[in-house]
């Protein structure tokens, strides 16, 4: 596959190559004609930039062919597809967190650490508060003018 990129680009870059080699005065060298296939025929500026552009829209294809095949790769299926939500989660340490999992209608609060995961707590189910963050977040403007006003008291 790498192997198929490093020729078609080869071959989408030669007459680019030997475009810039004849239109700065010098004349097309033996082994850029002979990979581009033109011995004698001089390639049109346009033409050079419309393959190039079409080798761009190639690779920005493929690029996105392979985000939709990862995604629909790691994308969880059959019927454990809805069963299990992180509601939340928070580091505690460097590589310590506490996650709360939604399992049905009820909550798992979990401690995870490296190999290891322990069941804290196991709570009902209930409503997602909003957050005073998503709350500050609004009103930008005054929470900065109350840090520097903090920070002009200090």
């Amino acid at each position: 596959m790498l192997l198929r990129i490093v020729i078609l680009s080869c071959s989408l870059l030669a007459p680019v190559v030997r475009a810039a080699e004849v239109g700065a005065g010098g004349t097309a060298t033996a082994a850029s004609a002979a990979l581009s296939g033109t011995a004698g025929i001089t390639p049109d500026l346009g033409a050079s930039a419309l393959q190039m552009a079409f080798g761009l829209v190639i690779v920005l294809a493929l690029l996105l062919g392979a985000l939709w095949l990862l995604k629909r790769i790691s994308a969880p299926r059959g019927a454990a597809a809805g069963l299990l939500r992180v509601v939340a989660g928070v580091a505690v340490g460097a590589r310590e967190r506490v996650v709360i999992l939604e399992l049905g209608n009820s909550w798992l609060v979990l401690g995870v650490a490296p190999g290891q995961v322990t069941t804290l707590a196991e709570i009902p189910r209930q409503e997602v508060p909003t957050s005073p963050m998503t709350q500050a977040g609004k009103d930008f403007p005054a929470w900065l003018k109350q840090v520097i006003d903090r920070r002009g008291q200090s």
